[in-house]
């Protein structure tokens, strides 16, 4: 905090610190100046633009695809429903899908029964969003349920290694 001083003289002292003289308010009266290096700072907003940015990606809601056959053996039903159960705890929008071909068409109650059980399965984890059981692709998109979702502990996605500090003189 050096007060108010001329425009010349507040130069003079960037120029001695070998560090610029950046306008902070230009609108007041008169104007906030501050002297800093100004690359850092662009530096320190880009740093909390990426920051702000990652927490929106974490936040966003993504779509995730399973498929299976009509007649799914047990155990990678199971797989496929663990699958889903992990998404819906990330709080990601599942979409389970079951693809008829040809002569399997036939069999459409079959797949209709089939996602309905592995949406029982799934239980309160998740809420019925959207469904289509007139095509040819049989699919049920189901929500995570926001209550369930924020009772679970949150776990850090990526682990982070403390920083170490290292001074050294020259």
């Amino acid at each position: 905090m050096l007060g108010i001083v001329s425009k010349m003289e507040a130069l003079q002292r960037a120029e001695d610190a070998s560090l610029d003289l950046v306008i902070l308010s230009p609108e007041a009266d008169p104007p906030v100046v501050k002297i800093m290096d100004y690359n850092k700072y662009k530096y320190e907003l880009q740093k909390k633009k990426k920051e702000q940015q990652k927490k929106n990606a974490a936040s966003r809601m993504d779509l995730k695809e399973l498929k299976m056959g009509y007649n799914i053996d047990s155990h990678d039903y199971s797989v496929r429903l663990k699958a889903a159960q992990k998404f819906l705890k990330d709080g990601d929008k599942v979409k389970i899908m079951v693809n008829l071909k040809g002569r399997e068409n036939e069999f459409r109650n079959n797949a209709i029964e089939l996602l309905r059980r592995f949406q029982n399965d799934v239980g309160e984890l998740a809420t019925e969003e959207n469904k289509n059981f007139r095509d040819r692709n049989v699919f049920i998109v189901l929500v995570p349920n926001k209550a369930i979702v924020q009772k679970a502990p949150e776990q850090p996605k990526k682990k982070e290694k403390p920083a170490t500090e290292v001074s050294a003189s020259v």
